[in-house]
C-alpha cells in the first residue's frame, strides 16, 4: 500500500516533481498490462524461451517497481507494509511458473494504488484551492504612486489597493472605500458581506465591488488563510484513534500472515502428502487474499474526505481524532454571548410614560448617553441613528460608575440609568415604574434603563444582547442529530439567562459565571452525562474549551486565540455550522465502520475459500483489489456531504 503524503503543501517545483512521479506510476500500470498481453501472445505462438522470459521479467519490473520502493522505505524504518505481501505472492507465482497470474496480481495491485492516490488527491482539493486564493503580486500605494510588488515583499503597514474582482492578499483593515466581500472560501458563508472604513478583511476573500485601500495587518505566514492551510494539512496528518490502532496492527498482521503462509507451505505437504507445487500456489493465493489493504485504507479514505468537505464549508477539524471524538459527544455546552446571541447589545423596548412620545424619550436618552463609551450607550446611539435622529452633545456630562449617566442641556438635568442612580440623586422612583422594571427583568429583557428630565419621568428603555433568530431551530436540529442535553453557560445575570434558556428550550442554565466556573461545570457535565462539547469564542472560554472532549470555537475568522485553542474551528458566525459538524462526524463514523466491516468480511471469506475449496490467484486478486477500491469510493462519498 503506497503511504499517503500528509506533509504541508509543497512549493510549485515540488508539485511538478510529484506530478512527474504520478505520471510514471500511471505509465508503469499501462506497461504492465501491455506486458501481460504480449506475454500471453508470445506463449501461444511458442516464442523463444529467452524472449518470453525477458518480457515477463520486464512486466514484473514495471508492475512491482513502486511497491518495491515502498517496501525498501518501510524496511529502512523497520516496519512491514502490505506491499511486501503482494510482492512475495507475485514472486511465488513466478517460482511455480505462474508468471501470468503473478503479473495480473502486480497489475491490479498497482492499478488499485493509482486509483487510491487519485481518489485521495481529491480530498486534498481543500488545500490546493486555498493556495490558489493567494495572488502572486500585489498593488500597493507608496509615496502617492501605485507599485506592483511580489506578495512576499509586503510587510504590515503597507497600503494595498484593491479593485473590484481582486482577491485580498493578506489580512488587513480598510482605510478608504466600501465594498462587498465574498468570504465563502474562508467562512463557507455564501452571502457577500458589505464592509467599510475600519472593518477587518481576511486574506483569500474576494472584493466584489468598490475601490479599497487596505492597510496590511499581518504577513503572509501569519494571515488567517495561511493558518487555515496549515491547520487542514496538519488535520490530514493527525490520525484518529481507529486509524492509529489499525496502523499499529498492520505490521504485526503482515508478519503473522507471512509466518502462517510459510508454515502452511513447509508443513502441509509432508504431513498430508499434498503436492508441494500445488500447495505453494495456494500459499501465494493465501498471501494475496489475507493482505489487509482494504482495511488499512478504509479509515483514512473516510477521514480525509470528511476533513476536506468540512474545510470547504468553513469548519476546520484539527485532526481525525477530533472528528471521531465529536461523533461521541452527548452534551453540548454553549457560552451565551456571541454564540446563542449576537454578542452585541441592541435596543429592544421603548416604553414612554403617559404624555411622552417614544420619539421624545429616545431623543433625550440618546443625547444624555452621547459622550458615554459604554456598550449600552453605543447601542442606544446606533439605534437612534438608524431611526434617522441627529443627536447633539449635552452641555455637561457625568458617568456614574455602575449606575448610569447624568447630562445637562437647556438648563435641565437628564438622568438615565438603574433605579439606584435616582436614589443616589435623591429622586423617588414611582412604584408603577419599579413594578415595570421588575416585570421586564423577569421576562429577561436585558438591561432596563429609567429616564427622567427636569424631575419629570420620561419612561423606560431596555437594551439586551439579542438572541439569534434561528437559535431555537438549530438547537432542535442538534437534538435530532443525537445530542442528548444542551447547556448554557454565561457570565450574565440569572434572570436574563433563565429567560433566554426558556425561549430556546435549553436543559440547563448556569449564570453569573467566571471562566474557572465554566471549566468546573464542563468537567462535571462530562462526569454526569458523558463526552461533552463546549462552544465558545476561544478567548475567555479557553479553559472550558480545553477541558471539553470537543472544544468548538464559533465565528473565529481572524481570531488568533480561537484558531489556537479549539479542537474544531467554525469560521462563520452561524449556529447551523455546529449541527453540520455533528452530523458530518456521525456519518463519518458510520462510513468508517461500514468500511472496516466490509474489508474484514472480504478477507475472512477469501481466506476460508482459499483454505477449503481453493480459488485461482486472479480471482483472489480481483476480490482483494476490488474490496480496496470499494472502501475508497465509499469514503469519498463524504466529499459530497451536505
Amino acid at each position: 500500500m503506497i503511504t499517503l503524503s500528509t506533509s504541508r503543501p509543497e512549493t510549485k517545483p515540488e508539485r511538478r516533481l510529484q506530478f512527474d512521479a504520478t505520471f510514471v506510476e500511471q505509465l508503469f500500470v499501462v506497461l504492465t498490462l501491455v506486458g501481460i498481453v504480449v506475454g500471453v501472445l508470445l506463449e501461444r505462438v511458442e516464442a523463444a524461451p529467452g524472449l518470453l522470459l525477458t518480457v515477463r521479467m520486464a512486466t514484473y519490473f514495471v508492475g512491482g517497481f513502486f511497491a518495491v520502493i515502498a517496501i525498501i522505505k518501510a524496511l529502512r524504518e523497520r516496519t512491514i507494509e502490505v506491499d511486501l505481501l503482494m510482492v512475495l505472492a507475485a514472486l511465488g507465482a513466478a517460482y511455480v511458473d505462474a508468471w501470468t497470474e503473478g503479473a495480473i496480481l502486480l497489475f491490479l495491485f498497482s492499478l488499485s494504488n493509482v486509483l487510491q492516490n487519485y481518489a485521495m488527491n481529491r480530498t486534498r482539493s481543500a488545500i490546493s484551492s486555498l493556495l490558489e486564493l493567494r495572488p502572486d503580486t500585489v498593488t500597493i500605494r507608496r509615496d502617492g504612486e501605485l507599485e506592483e510588488v511580489p506578495l512576499e515583499a509586503i510587510v504590515p503597514g503597507d497600503l494595498v489597493v484593491l479593485r473590484p474582482g481582486d482577491r485580498v492578499p493578506l489580512d488587513g483593515v480598510i482605510m478608504q472605500g466600501t465594498g462587498n466581500f465574498d468570504e465563502s472560501a474562508i467562512t463557507g458563508e455564501s452571502m457577500p458581506v458589505q464592509k467599510g472604513v475600519g472593518a477587518t478583511i481576511l486574506a483569500g476573500t474576494l472584493n466584489q465591488s468598490g475601490a479599497i485601500d487596505m492597510q496590511v495587518a499581518k504577513t503572509a505566514e501569519e494571515s488567517t488563510l495561511a493558518r487555515i492551510i496549515g491547520m487542514v494539512s496538519d488535520a490530514q496528518a493527525r490520525k484518529a484513534q481507529t486509524q492509529s490502532f489499525l496502523d499499529r496492527a498492520e505490521q504485526w498482521y503482515a508478519m503473522g500472515v507471512i509466518a502462517t503462509v510459510a508454515l502452511f507451505i513447509l508443513l502441509v505437504p509432508p504431513i498430508f502428502g499434498v503436492n508441494f507445487s500445488d500447495n505453494f500456489y495456494r500459499g501465494m493465493v493465501l498471501l494475496t487474499v489475507a493482505s489487509p489493504c482494504a482495511l488499512v485504507i478504509s479509515v483514512p479514505a473516510a477521514l480525509l474526505s470528511a476533513i476536506a468537505n468540512a474545510a470547504r464549508k468553513g469548519v476546520l477539524f484539527k485532526g481525525g481524532a477530533h472528528l471521531e471524538e465529536l461523533s461521541r459527544v452527548k452534551v453540548i455546552a454553549f457560552d451565551k454571548t456571541g454564540t446563542l446571541t449576537y454578542g452585541r447589545p441592541e435596543v429592544t423596548d421603548i416604553l414612554p410614560q403617559p404624555g411622552v412620545t417614544a420619539h421624545a424619550l429616545l431623543v433625550a436618552v440618546a443625547r444624555a448617553e452621547y459622550q458615554s463609551e459604554h456598550p449600552i450607550a453605543r447601542a442606544i446611539l446606533a439605534y437612534a441613528e438608524a431611526q434617522g435622529l441627529e443627536t447633539d452633545e449635552p452641555e455637561a456630562f457625568e458617568a456614574v460608575t455602575g449606575m448610569g449617566v447624568r447630562a445637562t442641556w437647556d438648563g435641565e438635568e437628564t438622568l438615565v440609568g438603574a433605579p439606584k442612580l435616582f436614589a443616589h440623586a435623591g429622586l423617588s422612583v414611582p412604584q408603577e415604574l419599579l413594578d415595570e422594571v421588575d416585570r421586564l427583568a423577569l421576562e429577561g429583557r436585558g438591561t432596563v434603563l429609567l429616564a427622567a428630565r427636569g424631575g419629570h419621568w420620561l419612561g423606560l428603555i431596555t437594551v439586551m444582547d439579542r438572541e439569534r433568530p434561528d437559535a431555537a431551530a438549530q438547537l432542535a436540529e442538534l437534538r435530532a442529530a443525537g445530542i442528548e442535553r444542551i447547556v448554557m453557560l454565561t457570565g450574565d445575570n440569572e434572570r436574563v439567562a433563565e429567560a433566554l434558556g426558556r425561549r430556546l428550550g435549553i436543559d440547563e442554565v448556569h449564570a453569573s459565571l467566571m471562566p474557572e466556573d465554566k471549566l468546573r461545570i464542563v468537567e462535571d457535565l462530562g462526569r454526569r452525562y458523558g463526552p461533552t462539547a463546549m462552544v465558545g469564542d476561544g478567548v475567555n472560554d479557553a479553559p472550558a474549551l480545553a477541558a471539553a472532549a470537543s472544544g468548538i470555537a464559533m465565528g473565529a475568522a481572524g481570531t488568533d486565540a480561537a484558531l489556537e485553542t479549539a479542537d474544531i474551528v467554525l469560521m462563520r458566525d452561524d449556529l447551523s455550522a455546529i449541527a453540520y459538524a455533528v452530523k458530518l462526524s456521525k456519518r463519518t463514523q458510520r462510513i468508517v465502520w461500514q468500511n472496516i466491516s466490509f474489508a474484514l468480511t472480504v478477507v475472512v471469506v477469501l481466506v476460508i475459500a482459499t483454505l477449503t475449496i481453493g480459488i485461482p490467484l486472479p480471482l483472489g486478486v480481483v476480490g482483494h483489489e476490488g474490496s480496496t477500491i470499494i472502501v475508497v469510493l465509499n469514503g469519498l462519498r463524504l466529499l459530497a456531504h451536505r
